[in-house]
């Protein structure tokens, strides 16, 4: 796995910007605010209710496409 639910949001992000549309599909449209500078994936998935596993799969899946 290249990304880890540990890894900052925006760390993610700017390493691989291919993820913006996974975030956004996955109802996490807020990658300017704040908290993504310092929050993990996992952190900012749990805060929005979302499957952080089904995250992180669709995450690594576009990045090793």
């Amino acid at each position: 796995m290249a990304i880890g639910k540990e890894m900052p949001i925006m760390d993610c992000v700017v390493k691989f910007p291919e993820t913006i549309d996974v975030f956004e599909e996955f109802g996490m449209g807020c990658l300017g605010c704040a908290a993504a500078n310092f929050e993990s994936i996992e952190e900012g998935a749990l805060a929005h209710g979302m499957n952080v596993e089904a995250l992180m799969i669709a995450l690594n899946a576009v990045v090793a496409a």
